[in-house]
């Protein structure tokens, strides 16, 4: 199967790492502002609540750089990639929640920037569930699996929360929808117990071949759960 990765060209992406460096740079500053906030001030109260501040600046930039776009073309470790992802999501958002994190991947091999398209994808699913679900009794958790289906990459991003009573296609599930179009690929959901969005996309010719190699070489599955520690 042959499609069109829409990749950006020379122009886009040298504007895309010029916006990621500026972004950087923003974070750098106000984490530095906050912190220097922080030791001037002789309220102990004050200090600790800045602390605190600063660490959860600290936690988004490690999310920024986790979703920073590549800057060469060259095959990537997907499960090592999504994990590294959704180690920050969690440490900065899903952790202060008491939601779980738990994410178990197949091992395989994609193309830099789709594989980083796959991960705004899942982070923009795992930040809906987030924001949507509804848990009950202090149990929320959310789950990314991805895995290989013959020729097909599957990822899914399910919560065990109560279903909202509908699907309203925000901003943010339109761009979600195009990146997976953008990839070969479509998402489908369903609410049976909880939510569940799972992508489904094609492998390249050149991932195709690399993840054989990969399954022969390491056929087992990697598998982490994340704490709330």
């Amino acid at each position: 199967m042959k499609f069109d990765p829409q990749l950006p060209t020379s122009h886009e992406g040298a504007l895309l790492l010029e916006l990621n460096h500026r972004i950087n740079n923003e974070f750098a500053s106000v984490i530095n502002m906050v912190a220097l906030a922080a030791v001037r001030s002789e309220n102990a109260a004050v200090k600790t609540a800045l602390g605190d501040v600063v660490e959860l600046l600290h936690q988004y930039a490690d999310v920024h750089r986790a979703l920073k776009m590549p800057d060469r073309h060259a095959l990537v470790d997907a499960a090592e990639y999504l994990q590294k992802l959704c180690f920050s999501i969690s440490r900065s958002k899903l952790g202060r929640m008491k939601i779980q994190l738990a994410f178990v991947a197949d091992t395989l091999r994609l193309e830099s920037y789709r594989c980083w398209r796959l991960g705004m994808i899942v982070y923009e699913l795992v930040n809906n569930a987030a924001r949507h679900a509804h848990f009950e009794g202090g149990d929320g958790e959310v789950r990314v699996k991805l895995s290989r289906a013959g020729a097909l990459v599957k990822c899914r991003v399910s919560d065990n929360g109560s279903a909202p009573p509908s699907l309203k296609l925000g901003r943010g599930l339109t761009i979600l929808h195009d990146l997976a179009q953008s990839l070969g690929g479509r998402v489908d959901h369903s609410f049976a117990k909880g939510s569940s969005f799972t992508l489904s996309l094609p492998f390249t010719e050149h991932e195709r071949q690399a993840s054989r190699s990969t399954e022969r070489a390491s056929p087992i599955a990697a598998h982490r759960i994340f704490s709330l520690e």
